[in-house]
């Protein structure tokens, strides 16, 4: 059994000029960042690792993530294969992860997290909105082998508020 929690990053601010890797986070983006991690931490199966967009939203949003939920610092690695707007590479990168991992939590970036959310689960998602957080879980045992899964949790930063 295999299970992929995915987060996108919160909002991002538009007000800087500066490479799109570098955008930091609104103050909204920094609160429903600590919103959904303090939501979810009750009963968040923890990951055996964590791996992180190197863009500046998605890793500021997953260090405020593992803070907030009490997650081991030493388990998150950023990888510039999470920096994808499409899907294709998150994929890849997914379907290549280490056996030993059975819960892997990845934050990154939309177009590409709606998308896997809706090819590999079994619930339909619109848009995954900023600061959103998706669970699934397959019957595999390999990540190579990931396919339709079972969408245990949709979590949407304005169901919280």
């Amino acid at each position: 059994m295999k299970s992929l929690t995915l987060m996108r990053h919160g909002k991002s601010s538009w007000d800087f000029e500066v490479r799109d890797k570098d955008r930091p986070l609104q103050e909204r983006g920094v609160n429903d960042a600590i919103l959904v991690a303090q939501t979810v931490k009750v009963n968040l199966t923890t990951p055996d690792i964590i791996f992180s967009s190197p863009a500046a939203r998605a890793l500021h949003t997953c260090m405020i993530f593992v803070r907030e939920s009490k997650l081991d610092l030493s388990k998150v690695k950023i990888t510039e294969e999470l920096y994808d707007f499409d899907g294709d590479s998150v994929i890849t990168f997914l379907k290549s992860l280490d056996e030993r991992y059975k819960n892997v939590m990845i934050f990154g970036h939309n177009h590409a997290f709606t998308s896997i959310s809706n090819i590999f689960g079994n619930k339909s998602i619109d848009n995954l909105p900023t600061a959103g957080l998706v669970t699934l879980h397959f019957d595999v045992e390999k990540w190579s082998d990931i396919k339709q899964g079972t969408t245990e949790k949709i979590i949407f930063p304005k169901q919280l508020k």
